[in-house]
């Protein structure tokens, strides 16, 4: 029997580990073991999350908290290296490109514990993002790489990774997605809100590039003013936004804007709800770009670049960045529906966690080695 320790750190991990999880329980060649580092302060938002995604409560949870990346990336590999040498898991899983999964990364591969990764291969070539360096390092030291647009194959084949360790498998996400959209219907969140179907924006905001620097954030807040008098904006606002915005003295004007609605952060079904039902997303996430692209909701992302460009070459993404008028330009654009045609890209089909479970079943059975 295999024992695999699957590893979760900031609230995207949970959406992607949740469905891997949960087949790897249902089947008796594996023991999954759970792990929350604690990445993610906010243990309340967490809690909703493994609730809402049936997650069962983590074997361990070791409450690292937040911290500059260099103190978090340390504390998450003290801890762990005390758990693998304790529990010497088979295999490790992780997933996405936080801190938590290249410290889980190096800690297994020098116990010489395999290492799986989730949604590999992506590149924004931005080394300036922390994210791009945890995606190079964690592929670099993986024996497995599960990858969810050609893309990502393309990119680990020019940086020297083995045919033979990289499997496309499609996206994690889509699977969560998929499983928990008709249980979503269900939220009072738009009632709640006041919010009607297809009328409205639905914004998130929280990368360091858009909210650290007080030009830039207010920059960003001059489209926004435009765009709340032309339809409703609901605003789930990030502590760190939320922060800044403060520091940065931008509140009182924000308070002004009468049709942008700043709202707590919301639980997974709540803000799928949200998310279905908008006319388009405002955003700098990496997830809710794809999350858009599946269900066909235009997408302006607020970023330079993605390491998602299937998003944008299939999908209902557009790249902007941070300038107010490139802002509202896609924004008219989709408000005056010219917006081009979308695919779903190849397998975003919600069997992503069936087929890397398969590739597992296969290596427990001698039928493929590593």
């Amino acid at each position: 029997m295999f024992k695999i320790a699957s590893i979760v750190g900031a609230r995207p991990n949970f959406m992607k580990v949740a469905p891997i999880h949960r087949l790897f329980k249902q089947t008796d060649a594996f023991e999954p073991f759970l792990i929350h580092t604690g990445q993610h302060y906010d243990e309340k938002m967490s809690k909703i999350f493994f609730h809402e995604l049936k997650m069962p409560e983590p074997d361990l949870y070791l409450g690292v908290g937040s911290g500059t990346h260099a103190k978090q990336t340390a504390a998450v590999m003290i801890e762990l290296e005390k758990v693998f040498l304790q529990e010497t898991p088979d295999w490790i899983v992780v997933v996405g490109d936080v801190n938590s999964t290249l410290a889980a990364s190096l800690v297994a591969s020098k116990l010489h514990i395999p290492v799986a990764h989730v949604e590999a291969g992506l590149r924004s070539f931005d080394r300036s993002m922390p994210e791009e360096i945890n995606r190079i390092m964690t592929d670099a030291i993986s024996d497995l790489l599960f990858v969810t647009e050609h893309s990502g194959m393309e990119n680990l084949k020019k940086e020297g990774i083995s045919d033979e360790k990289i499997h496309f498998v499609g996206n994690v996400m889509i699977d969560s997605l998929v499983e928990h959209l008709e249980k979503a219907k269900a939220s009072n969140i738009l009632q709640e809100l006041n919010a009607q179907p297809g009328e409205y924006a639905l914004m998130t905001l929280h990368r360091p590039s858009n909210v650290d620097n007080r030009t830039v954030l207010r920059g960003i807040f001059d489209a926004i003013d435009q765009i709340q008098k032309k339809c409703p904006v609901y605003f789930p606002i990030h502590p760190r936004t939320k922060k800044m915005l403060i520091q940065f003295g931008l509140e009182p004007r924000i308070r002004e804007m009468n049709n942008l609605h700043i709202i707590d952060p919301l639980g997974y079904l709540s803000f799928m709800r949200m998310m279905s039902q908008a006319r388009l997303l405002l955003t700098d996430s990496g997830g809710i770009q794809e999350e858009s692209t599946f269900l066909g909701i235009p997408c302006i992302t607020l970023r330079e670049n993605t390491e998602r460009p299937i998003t944008v070459d299939m999908g209902t993404n557009q790249l902007v960045g941070s300038d107010p008028t490139a802002i509202l330009d896609a924004f008219a654009r989709v408000w005056s529906d010219k917006t081009d045609e979308h695919q779903v890209p190849p397998l975003w089909d919600g069997h992503a966690a069936k087929r890397i479970v398969d590739v597992f079943k296969a290596i427990s059975q001698g039928k493929r080695t590593i």
